[in-house]
Order: structure tokens, then sequence, then C-alpha cells
């Protein structure tokens, strides 16, 4: 890798910016001799970036508030004694008052000036500019001014389905999707909130919106001197909520003439609006025309700030990013690209998020997090971090490059799969089946790839033998206690039975309403494990499970399920959860639950309880107590993650009662609404009493249903 800096005149940079963000700059400065501050909120006291930096600064004020105070960053970066500030990426990254507030203190700001900032970061402006420039643009309304109506009769020319998106949004944030014109005042409004709250600017534009297109960028460079220059490009197609899931470099789309077309595109605008530092040019790239006319692909917008997604730009190109937005804000050149990609590299976001939920955002306590080898990993936790709901989800990203593109595939897969994280739900799974799909393997994706090919997906069913292995695990606390706690079940039990069964009954499921009572008894070698399904006819299945001895100090534990030994795992209980990591799977979130009565969540006639889904704030309550609603009618509006949660309604029926307001921080499971449900509607449930029952020590206790107790 060649060193972009000679030397650099910058000592000390305040790092404004958190997580893997900020992790990832400081290692960067450390490599260049240059000493970092950390500022962080009360929840992030602890964090590891924290740690990492040479000096750090509590922010006042509730989290994400904190980060966005211009301020009080100032006065940190002054009072530390910096030469500059670095954005990151998020946060302040592309808030023209930062540049501006570091210009009057005297400070570097690690990034472009605040004029191109706002004018590239107004989505409207960008656009005319780049269509001045000569780059392709789509059709587009701006709304600034017109009323509703007028609006709805401008799309209505232009054509559906549309995109409303927040003129100075990004990360997937202020964007709605229109397909009936019905739908648009909604939209608008909902966008129009969800810009103001998050970038404080409440401006649409509604553009025409592509139906199978790929998300190409370009990574570009400018400095001071003149220099423009693009670093190839990236596919980001893949996406959920308008947010990446999976980025790669190059692009499997482009050819070495497309490649230059799109690159020489993205140049001309850096010379057009003389742009400084790095930054990236988005493009929508149309799957569905010949490109005949040369006009395929379409400027979406410009990021002036480094993106997530860089690394694999570092991948293909030999380059420290971060590194060169240190020379070229020291005065420095754009760096020399090589002619051509190196190989090629493929990044996954590791979220902390609920898939076969809709993409739910998750919170808690980090217990295990490793991942497989032959990768880099850039992550902004670690095993014993909590995760808030004051932030965004994502918790690292994962990187493999290769000598070709299916070596950096397999390579992920590879590591992905050894990966244990648990302690929270994550979508590890479901990368690794969005790696594995065939679609995905001969490159062919577009930015409705998930809904394409993996639309209903849910985590693969436990093999029997898997959930028996688990169930004989925690039965001797092999995953409870760890090596303090004997393999043999009679010393735990004590001596004396009062039959000849004896054993443990162990409920296991990914969720309580689906799990399995399994009983587990000894054997001269090992445990029998029978499958107890009460409501089905016949005996219930065996396995015999035998543990291999010298498992391993961190909880390994390798069986045999009738003689036919199975991949390493490990199993961890964590209160009413075991976490199953499985050698080339990954990690998966089972329920041991105790006994408790809950309340079943089928729609019956009568009042429904809506609650929260997570931690948050409301920021809509579009319905009042007496109201009418149908079926997916949204009732109140959470605000978590930096995302919108709306809790709709179960079927139709009466607002009863609300018990929350615009503004409330809520809890999660906090009741929100009663709504009355028509006397018509749902089905007949039960009451709701789950009976499955275990030890709260981690080794499952006896029940009362035919399993003998210890006396």
């Amino acid at each position: 890798m060649s060193d972009p800096i000679a030397q650099v005149p910058i000592e000390r940079v305040l790092v404004a910016n958190r997580g893997e963000i900020a992790r990832r700059i400081i290692r960067s400065c450390r490599d260049l001799g240059i000493a970092t501050v950390a500022v962080h909120s009360d929840v992030d006291a602890t964090a590891p970036y924290v740690g990492e930096a040479d000096h750090a600064v509590a922010l006042a004020g509730q989290p994400v508030a904190a980060e966005l105070d211009v301020d009080a960053i100032i006065a940190a970066a002054v009072d530390t004694g910096c030469d500059a500030v670095h954005p990151g990426y998020g946060f302040l990254s592309e808030n023209a008052a930062l540049p501006r507030a570091c210009e009057r203190a005297g400070l570097v700001f690690v990034g472009p000036g605040a004029e191109v900032m706002e004018l590239m970061g107004d989505k409207a402006a960008a656009k005319a500019v780049a269509s001045d420039a000569g780059v392709p643009v789509l059709d587009s309304v701006d709304p600034a001014g017109m009323t509703t109506d007028d609006v709805r009769a401008a799309v209505a020319a232009m054509g559906l389905p549309v995109l409303v998106k927040a003129v100075s949004g990004g990360g997937g944030k202020g964007m709605r999707r229109v397909d009936h014109l019905d739908d648009l005042a909604d939209a608008l409004a909902g966008a129009a909130r969800e810009g103001a709250a998050s970038f404080g600017d409440d401006r649409l534009l509604v553009e025409r919106f592509l139906g199978a297109p790929r998300h190409v960028e370009v990574q570009v460079a400018g400095d001071d001197h003149g220099g423009a220059v693009h670093l190839f490009e990236r596919d980001c197609s893949i996406q959920r909520r308008h947010q990446k899931v999976v980025e790669e470099a190059p692009s499997p789309a482009l050819d070495d003439d497309l490649r230059a077309r799109m690159g020489a595109a993205a140049v001309a605008l850096v010379a057009a609006v003389g742009y400084t530092n790095l930054g990236t040019v988005e493009f929508l790239l149309d799957t569905t025309g010949d490109g005949s006319d040369g006009a395929n692909f379409y400027f979406l917008e410009m990021n002036t700030r480094l993106q997530v997604e860089h690394p694999v730009t570092e991948a293909i190109t030999g380059l420290d990013l971060v590194a060169c937005q240190f020379a070229i804000a020291a005065g420095g050149t754009v760096p020399t690209v090589p002619p051509h990609p190196q190989g090629h590299a493929i990044e996954v976001r590791l979220y902390a998020e609920d898939v076969a939920a809709g993409f739910l955002p998750q919170a808690g306590r980090i217990r295990r997090f490793t991942i497989g080898h032959g990768v880099r990993v850039d992550a902004g936790v670690e095993a014993g971090s909590v995760v808030t709901p004051h932030y965004d989800p994502m918790l690292a990203k994962v990187i493999a490059h290769g000598d070709t593109r299916d070596a950096a595939r397999r390579r992920l897969v590879a590591a992905l799969g050894a990966a244990r994280v648990t302690g929270i739900v994550t979508n590890l799974e479901h990368l690794v089946d969005v790696l594995r799909t065939p679609a995905f393997a001969d490159g062919d994706v577009t930015t409705g790839f998930l809904d394409d090919h993996l639309p209903d997906w849910t985590p693969s069913p436990l093999r029997p033998a898997e959930t028996a292995a688990v169930a004989a695990a925690l039965a001797v606390g092999a995953g409870a206690r760890g090596a303090d706690r004997s393999a043999d079940p009679w010393s735990l039990l004590g001596p004396w039975r009062n039959g000849p069964g004896g054993g443990w009954s162990v409920a296991l499921g990914p969720t309580p309403d689906d799990s399995v009572r399994w009983q587990v008894t000894t054997t001269a070698g090992g445990w029998a494990v029978r499958r107890r399904d009460v409501d089905e006819a016949g005996p219930p299945t065996s396995l015999d499970v035998t543990r291999r001895a010298g498992d391993t100090a961190d909880g390994t534990i390798t069986m045999a399920v009738d003689g036919i030994e199975q991949p390493p795992l490990v199993a961890d209980r964590d209160g009413d959860h075991v976490w199953l990591s499985r050698l080339g799977h990954g990690s998966r979130r089972l329920a041991a639950p105790r006994r408790v009565r809950h309340v079943d969540r089928v729609v019956v006639p009568g009042a429904a309880s809506l609650v929260a889904p997570m931690p948050g704030q409301v920021v809509a309550v579009p319905v009042a107590e007496g109201d009418q609603v149908e079926a997916g009618d949204v009732l109140v509006v959470v605000e978590a993650m930096k995302m919108e949660h709306p809790v709709t309604a179960p079927g139709p029926g009466t607002v009863a009662s609300l018990a929350v307001d615009v503004g409330d921080a809520v809890v999660a499971d906090q009741v929100l609404v009663e709504v009355a449900v028509d006397e018509d509607h749902g089905d007949d449930g039960d009451d709701g009493e789950n009976d499955g029952e275990n030890g709260d020590d981690g080794a499952a206790t006896a029940d009362e249903d035919g399993i003998d107790d210890a006396s």
C-alpha cells in the first residue's frame, strides 16, 4: 500500500462520531501518528472506541442530540488542543454548520467546504447541477410551494411509481415509495416528518421510480489543486428499507466501457462544483434498457463524505481512504489510482435486527462476538457491549477480498458461518442465505433482490439431532456454567431416584410457541434424548447423544448423535433463551421458557391492546378515540434506532383509547392504543397458557407430567 502522506501537519484530531466509524478513523490516525480525541454521550461511556482514543470528552445531553451539538463538538476540540475535526459518516458529516464552525475556530475540517456540502446536500439543487454538467438525471417534481393536489397532478402526469424523499436525506431516511395516487398525501407527510426529525429539513423531492435498477456508486476524490479522480465503483444494490445490506467492488454489471462512462460522469460533477476531499457520486443503473442512447444510468445523489462501504474500495485499490482524507485536508493531492481493480471485495452489514419480524431493530447486551478468519471486521461492539435503541442498529461490517468475485463470496460465507454472535438477535443467518443464493453467486442483483429472492425469509429449521444435542448439553450444564459443572447428570441430581425413568424435561424452540419438549436421561455412553410430542400419535422419537471428551474451555462441545458426529456447537443459556452456535451456520436463538402465563396475541373479537415493538419515541398518532379503523390502518408511529415503526390495527374496529401522544417516550411492550375489534372478525383463541418449564440455573429441571423428580 502506498503512503499518500509524507508528513501530516495535523497532530491531534477530534473524531465527531461513534461506534465502528470512530474506531475506523482512530485506526488510521494511529498509523499516521495523529493523536485522537473521542466524544461520547452517557450511554457510550464504556464503548470500545472511547477506550481506543487518546483522550475522551463526555457530551452533555441525550444520545444523538449530544452528538449533533456543533457548539459542544467545537468546544471539545478547542479545549483538548485539536488541530482538526473528522466528522466520520452520519451525524454531522453532511451538516454545513460544522465546517463553518471549524473555520471560525481555526480548525481543519477533514472534508469538503460548507458551500459545496450545502449544494450537494440539497437533492433538488444537486440534481440541477448534475444535469448542467451533462450527467443523466431522472424526471422529478419539486413540491415546494405546491398544494397536495398540484403535486398529485404533476405525479400523475409524470407517471407512477414515484419515490418521495427528503431533500436533505440520506441512509434511507425520509423516503417513501408511492404506487397509488391515493397514498401520495401520506407519503409526503411521512417523508417530511422523518426529514425534519433526522436532518432538520422537511423539504421534499418526488422522483420517478425505476422498477428494477442496480445501485452503483463511484468513489471520487478532489483536491485544492484542481485534481479530480475516481477510484472505481461499488455495487450496493441489495438493500432493505432503502438502506444497504451488501456492497461489493467492482460492480459485476459494469464492463470497461460502462465503467469509463460512469467514472467520467462522476469526475465531471466533481470538477463542476470544485469538490475537495473524498465523496461518492451515486447512480441508478437501469437494468431494463439496452443503453444504446448512452443514458442507462442516472444521477441519484452525491454524498459529501466517506461512505460506510468504503472498505471494499480500499481492498481493490490498496489505499487507506481515511489517510487520503487527511492528506487532502492538509493541502495534499488526490491519490494515485491503480490502472485496474485489484481482485474483488464484498462487504456485508451485520445488524441487530430480527429479519423474520420485518427487519425489526433489536436492543440488548452482546454475550459473544467473534467472526471467522480471513476477513476484515470493522465493528463498533465487542462481547459485553450494550446495544441501545438510541442509535443505528449496525454492529459491524465484514469484508472479504479475493482474486475473483466467487473467491471473495466463498470466503465471506465461511467467515459468517463460523461467527458466534449471541445475546442479541442479528441478521447473520440472513446474510449467509443472501450470499448463497444462485442469483447472488451469478451477480444478478437489483434493488429488489430481497423481495425477489428472499421475500418471506425465516431461519432454517434446526435438525432434530441439533436440538437434541442442545437439550443434552443444557441438561448437564455445559452451556450454562462452563467447565465447573460436572458432565455426569447423576452428580447434578443425586443418586436417589423414585423410578427407573429419571431425567430432565427441556423445552426448546425458536419461539415459546414453537417449543418442543425433550426428555434427557442417562445411558452407559452418554444420554438418550426423546422428543415428547404429546399431540402426535405414536411413540416419541429417540436419539442417542454422546459427548466427546476434551471439549474446549470456551464452551465448545462436540457430540455424536446415533453414532454420527455433529459439527462443533456452543449452547449458551441466557435467561429464557439458549444461544446455539454451530460451525458453518453462525448463531441461532432458541426459546427455553420458564413456566409463564401470557396473553395470546391471536386477534379475537373484543378489546385488543397494541404495544410498542421496542423502546422509542412516539412521532405520530394519526387517529383519535372513537375513530373507525380497518385492518392495517396506522394507529401510532414509534421512532427507534433511526427508523419509524408503524403500529397498525389488527382488524376492523373502533379506537377505544389512546395511551400515548406525540413526543412521548415509550418502552418495549408498553400499551399504546386499545382497539375494540368487531365481533365478526378474528378466530377463537385459547387461554394462552404456556407450560414449558426449565430451571433457572441452566440445567433443566424435572416436571410433573411423567418424568420422576429427584428425591
